[in-house]
């Protein structure tokens, strides 16, 4: 899964102020806070795996949808369609690459119904005094990964996320403000070159 390195980096902190403390969210109103979370628009910043730093915009359109637009001069766009994870790096000579969505962390938090209440969802569940870390994975297919999903209170909001796949490799996303309930067109989650697309299952 090479063009999936646009995803793939090291852990990064928070790298924004956060609130001096915080109780530990319960699962429940996590999972209530992502339900309500229709659309959203946001600045992001990612390490890569070779060091350098990309940043970008993210649009979000539950359930099923995602868009990373990269600043130039990176050229990469990664698309969720509802079904499809699209990658299209200009710079490759294999076109534009596809993996099942619902073969990704990523479907986690996209799902039109997220309960991690759900048996065998949640991995871990830990607080640091100012944060909220949840570890959660497909609990019927854990060879897919996982994602740590971080967030802050009062009010609850998601502030960063770590994709780790089954390859051992981790993706960092960290938010900026992220602005919800936004009016975000179809054409943004049209993945470039569909079909065309070779999709690796």
């Amino acid at each position: 899964m090479k063009q999936m390195r646009f995803l793939m980096v090291p852990a990064l902190w928070l790298a924004m102020s956060l609130p001096a403390a915080a109780e530990k969210l319960s699962l429940r109103e996590i999972s209530t806070y992502l339900n309500s979370l229709g659309t959203a628009r946001a600045q992001f910043t990612q390490i890569n795996e070779d060091g350098t730093i990309s940043t970008g915009q993210i649009l979000i359109r539950r359930p099923g949808r995602v868009r990373f637009e990269y600043d130039p001069p990176e050229a990469a766009l990664v698309v969720a369609d509802g079904a499809t994870l699209g990658i299209i790096d200009p710079r490759s000579n294999d076109g534009p690459q596809g993996y099942p969505l619902n073969r990704t962390p990523l479907s986690i938090i996209l799902a039109r119904n997220v309960d991690l209440t759900r048996a065998r969802m949640v991995t871990g569940h830990v607080s640091d005094g100012t944060s909220t870390t949840v570890r959660a994975q497909d609990p019927d297919n854990p060879d897919y990964g996982s994602i740590d999903l971080v967030f802050t209170a009062n009010p609850v909001e998601l502030r960063q996320w770590v994709i780790n796949d089954s390859g051992g490799s981790r993706t960092t996303v960290v938010l900026g403000e992220l602005q919800t309930g936004v009016q975000l067109a179809d054409e943004n989650f049209v993945i470039p070159g569909r079909d065309r697309m070779r999709i690796d299952r």
